[in-house]
């Protein structure tokens, strides 16, 4: 076993187990903090895969500003969390079950691919991943970047809009 299996077998494991520990979790920061231990593992898996690139926008844009507009969403709404109103997440059996339908999952996936032959690597990527996609955004696709620029912007400015109609509704009351 070589050492990119191994970074690839503690990476996905990183990812598999922030994602269920998220769904295990009933407070809200610390499933946003498990949410964050799985972008991480994610990303390092694109570096295995010679993505530096989607690896550097994966830490970037979900790890950090995905992550920290979910902790603003949850302070800025009313989340009051009494001991009577808690939810659980299920006891000792649903973890139990959530731990042996992990194990059962990447066992079966283990033993589907580890016999499969990808055939011979297709096509070489070039020595740098960041500046072919740079060249190529902004020389062919301009337009189109530009384009989702402006919808993101009408986007953030329509939300701006509602919030600002939900929070005089709210001193009203």
């Amino acid at each position: 076993m070589s050492g990119t299996d191994i970074a690839f077998f503690l990476l996905a494991l990183a990812a598999i187990a922030g994602g269920v520990t998220m769904l295990q979790l009933t407070n809200v920061v610390h499933m946003v903090i498990a949410l964050v231990m799985t972008f991480f593992g994610i990303a390092g898996l694109y570096v295995l895969l010679s993505a530096e690139f989607v690896a550097v926008v994966q830490v970037l844009i979900y790890s950090g500003a995905i992550t920290i507009i979910m902790l603003f969403a949850i302070m800025l709404t009313r989340h009051h969390t009494d001991q009577r109103e808690r939810q659980t997440t299920g006891g000792v059996w649903h973890k139990a079950v959530a731990a042996l339908s992990v194990i059962a999952f990447g066992l079966a996936v283990y033993f589907g691919i580890r016999q499969l032959d990808f055939g011979a690597d297709g096509s070489a990527l070039s020595g740098d991943n960041a500046k072919a996609i740079g060249k190529s955004l902004y020389s062919y696709y301009t337009i189109p970047f530009e384009i989702v620029s402006v919808i993101l912007l009408v986007a953030l400015i329509g939300a701006i809009v509602l919030a600002k109609k939900d929070g005089k509704g709210a001193e009203d009351e």
